[in-house]
């Protein structure tokens, strides 16, 4: 068995690096951010993969995916919903933005954010790492998907985050 399928046979906890308070705040910095935009932004941590897909070597990136499309952050009126993903057993961070932000971000805006988290989360500050993250695809979304004065959007996926 390999080091990373052990990490996923007895993953880190996610209550003891985000409690009920840092995921309130964490829903807090995700409603800030989209009074700003028009864009859903989504943000799931998972402590593992499942166990077949640990062994089988799926990618925390394709895991981002499934979940991107478990959670229907697809599923907005003009496709601008954005996943902020956070797999603690192989410490990867990984942003998945729908197909309407193409030829508006380029990937080095969502790397540079990526970058960013992990650098926090290396540091083992985790609510902080995730706020940040929250913060800077809030500002990338606000440039690519104004919400003008007056607009009035409607909240198309739930800001609570999501704990796999």
């Amino acid at each position: 068995m390999s080091l990373r399928t052990l990490r996923h046979v007895f993953p880190p906890s996610v209550r003891r690096r985000l409690s009920d308070a840092a995921l309130a705040r964490i829903t807090g910095a995700i409603e800030a951010g989209e009074a700003t935009h028009t864009g859903e932004v989504c943000f799931a941590v998972e402590a593992a993969l499942p166990l077949n897909e640990a062994w089988r070597g799926v990618s925390s990136r394709d895991r981002a995916h499934e979940v991107f499309a478990q959670l229907r952050v697809w599923d907005t009126e003009v496709n601008n919903g954005v996943l902020l993903y956070l797999l603690l057993a192989d410490h990867a961070i990984e942003i998945v933005a729908d197909r309407g932000f193409e030829g508006r971000v380029d990937a080095a805006a969502w790397q540079a954010v990526c970058d960013e988290v992990q650098a926090r989360l290396r540091d083992g500050e985790f609510e902080a790492a995730i706020v940040l993250g929250v913060e800077r695809l809030s500002s990338i979304v606000a440039i690519a998907f104004p919400r003008g004065p007056g607009v009035v959007d409607r909240n198309e996926l739930p800001n609570r985050p999501t704990v796999l």
